[in-house]
């Protein structure tokens, strides 16, 4: 995605002189390697060194006239007793060429800004990796701080945590920091969904029918919810990626009320801002999103589309670039749509617009997400661009002209950019697509990545990876490229079923199963296709734990069994094959050891008294079960909870009904109390976890006679919450 000049080729292209430019080789200013002895300089790290010098030329007239502009408001600005800032917003003297990166993120987005800035010369400074201290990255104020601690010039969010908070944005800027994203007054506006409904009307963008107001109380958002018609969609006001969105088709009191006072939690805890909006659901629509760039300049450039229209739970699983199937006329008016909402707000960096697109052509304006987006890679990959680089380059000052852009229109602004074939990328998530997606917990024991050219990995877990209830369920994104569609989307269900990820439940096998349904081969998905067709008709089958399995499992335990003392597990009859007993997700078996297979190719780990073995694509972990004897009362009692697919129910004797905990978590609510009457499926506790939550309802109707836990609990996969004995008619 880049070439490489020599000193003169890199001289010339910025109208500066080679002794010049070999001096700062020289002084190490400018990133360069020796090839053959010769020195090279990478396309986009000149790029990136001359955006930080922020300088303009005479050959760009726009730019020199928005410079003078910006120089007389700087002047205002310093007679007013405020401080001068840079094009792209930074305070100005704060922006010499990036040397120390602080990346305010973890996981596979901080892996994957620190491989770029690495690239580009600047050292890549990740909080809790290479000695340095672990920060709290929802607290601005020790971010700043570490980030100044280390000597770091430049600050990038990421995604989540505080990149889309504005406050964050000026702190960062006003600690003298280069803050690497769109400046703050943007955010305010963008990142707040009914603000950015409200512009979009101003500008004959069409939105759904919704409620943006400011009166936030119940009765006010009951009435604007009658208005509105069902069926609806719930969202905070503040924040985005799909988080505290919930759907309500009863508008009832007693339906919407719990609805609105889950999603208000949601985003008082996600997003500190408990406001809500409502919008009209589009059911069978489609979730396109088009990539922006904006320069320090405020000129702006469309990149192209992307169709994120399989999601579960609002978030996003399988995304791709372009969006197929859209008519050219479709994608212009996106395109235009993006570029004047994000000039409306005087934009700068890069930035994401959604929209809605119904089957009769109709389409609405979503939101604005003011950062880079999770599925970036898809368009990188399509436009043959580093989109981090370009943000890098940005902060610094750079023009679409510093970029290679070069404008279209007289306003600056172009519409598209060559795209080269097609990607598509789906994420990894530590969850159970068997059981509700469910997040999952544990330790990863073992990882293979799948490999070649058009395959790429963003990987933000290791061996040894610890995923607990705070951790992202997001765990790695897999990118496929190909010269069409149908050749992305071979190469990438190729490698899912190369990819290996043992030790604790991931969606691989479900992701491996999703490629292969005709909605997805035939590019007619839309947002609630998923819904539709998972769990499929044959999922007991699929779910189903093969011979092949258990015996394999069997293999990898030395001990067959005897040291555990279980007489069970040695044969009855002399010259028999040896058997151990053998336990997983509730079930147990007495398992003939046979000599491994050498050509058998089923992955296997072993961590202490554990097996995980590979079961087309899901980690199913085996241990020694105890002898018959015992193994009664135990496996009684903890069937429900070492199955990953039983209920929140189980029976407690006597006809009476156990509520378990299906998921480690924190209770956040109890809708119900000692003693009263509930209905089947009533929700009784709610319990959140890996930025989610979920209700536990009860499997039966009766009376609650056991309320085990209180709001603020932490609570384990399997515990007792409480019981539900049923009332005689």
């Amino acid at each position: 995605m880049t070439d490489e000049l020599t000193p003169s080729q890199a001289a010339a292209r910025i109208g500066a002189t080679t002794r010049s430019v070999q001096r700062w080789i020289a002084r190490g200013i400018l990133p360069a390697r020796r090839v053959g002895g010769r020195w090279r300089v990478a396309s986009d790290a000149l790029v990136a060194f001359t955006a930080t010098e922020v300088r303009t030329t005479a050959a760009d007239e726009r730019t020199a006239a928005a410079d003078e502009r910006a120089a007389a408001a700087d002047e205002r600005t310093t007679a007013a007793g405020g401080q001068r800032t840079n094009r792209a917003g930074n305070i100005a003297g704060t922006t010499g060429p990036i040397r120390r990166l602080f990346i305010a993120n973890r996981g596979e987005i901080a892996t994957r800004i620190a491989r770029t800035a690495t690239r580009l010369g600047m050292a890549a400074l990740i909080p809790g990796e290479d000695a340095l201290p672990v920060v709290d990255l929802l607290d601005a104020d020790a971010v700043v701080a570490a980030a100044r601690h280390v000597g770091a010039d430049a600050i990038h969010p990421g995604y989540g945590f505080l990149a889309e908070s504005a406050a964050f944005a000026s702190a960062v800027q006003q600690a003298g920091i280069v803050w690497v994203g769109p400046p703050s007054e943007a955010i305010a506006t963008m990142g707040d969904k009914a603000a950015a409904r409200r512009l979009a009307v101003t500008l004959g963008i069409p939105v759904l029918s919704g409620y943006d107001g400011e009166a936030q109380d119940d009765s006010a958002l009951l009435a604007a919810a009658a208005a509105i018609g069902a069926p609806l969609i719930v969202k905070p006001a503040a924040g985005g990626g799909g988080k505290g969105m919930r759907i309500v088709r009863d508008l009832a009191p007693s339906s919407l009320g719990p609805e609105l006072a889950a999603a208000r939690r949601t985003a008082a805890s996600a997003f500190g801002d408990e406001r809500l909006i409502l919008e009209r659901l589009v059911e069978g629509a489609r979730h396109v999103e088009v990539q922006v760039l904006f320069d320090a300049v405020g000129r702006g450039v469309a990149l192209g589309d992307r169709d994120c229209s399989i999601q579960r739970r609002h978030q996003k699983v399988l995304e791709e670039a372009p969006a197929p199937d859209l008519t050219d006329r479709t994608r212009h008016a996106l395109a235009e749509a993006a570029l004047r909402l994000a000039a409306a707000v005087g934009y700068r960096n890069v930035g994401t617009c959604e929209f809605l697109v119904a089957d009769d052509g109709s389409w609405y304006f979503l939101e604005m997400n003011t950062r880079l987006q999770v599925e970036h890679p898809v368009t990188e990959e399509v436009i043959g661009r580093d989109l981090v680089a370009d943000q890098l380059a940005i902060a610094g000052g750079a023009t679409l002209s510093d970029l290679a852009f070069d404008p279209l229109r007289p306003t600056g602004a172009t519409r598209g950019h060559a795209t080269r074939g097609h990607a598509i990328e789906v994420r990894l998530y530590a969850e159970d697509a068997d059981n509700d997606f469910l997040p999952s917990m544990g330790t990863v024991r073992a990882i293979d990545w799948p490999g070649g050219d058009a395959i790429r990995v963003e990987p933000g877990i290791d061996v040894g990876t610890e995923v607990g209830p705070r951790f992202d369920p997001l765990l790695a994104k897999i990118v496929a490229r190909g010269s069409d569609r149908a050749e992305a989307l071979a190469r990438l269900t190729t490698a899912l079923d190369e990819t290996v990820v043992l030790g604790l439940t991931t969606n691989l096998r479900f992701l491996r199963w999703l490629v292969r349904q005709p909605a997805v081969v035939r590019g007619l998905a839309r947002t609630d296709s998923l819904a539709a067709i998972w769990p499929p008709p044959d999922h007991g089958a699929l779910i189903s734990i093969p011979d092949r399995a258990w015996s394999t499992a069997a293999a990898r335990f030395p001990a067959l069994g005897s040291a555990a003392g279980d007489p069970f597990a040695r044969p009855f009859r002399i010259n028999a094959p040896p058997a151990i007993r053998l336990a997983t997700d509730g079930e147990v078996r007495t398992v003939v050891v046979e000599r491994a297979d050498p050509g058998a190719a089923t992955a296997t780990v072993q961590a202490a008294d554990v097996v995980h073995v590979d079961v087309g694509g899901r980690s199913v972990a085996f241990r020694l079960a105890p002898p018959p004897e015992s193994g009664r009362a135990v496996g009684a009692a903890t069937s429900a909870s070492a199955s990953g697919r039983s209920g929140p129910g189980d029976t407690g004797g006597a006809g009476a009904a156990v509520l378990t905990a299906p998921m480690p978590g924190r209770v956040v609510e109890v809708r119900a109390r000692n003693g009263d009457l509930v209905e089947a499926s009533q929700p009784i506790v709610v319990l959140e976890a890996m930025k989610m939550e979920h209700v536990v309802p009860a499997p039966i109707a009766g009376r609650l006679v056991e309320l085990a836990v209180a709001v603020a609990d932490q609570v384990t996969r399997g515990q007792r919450l409480g019981s539900i004995e049923p009332v005689e008619a």
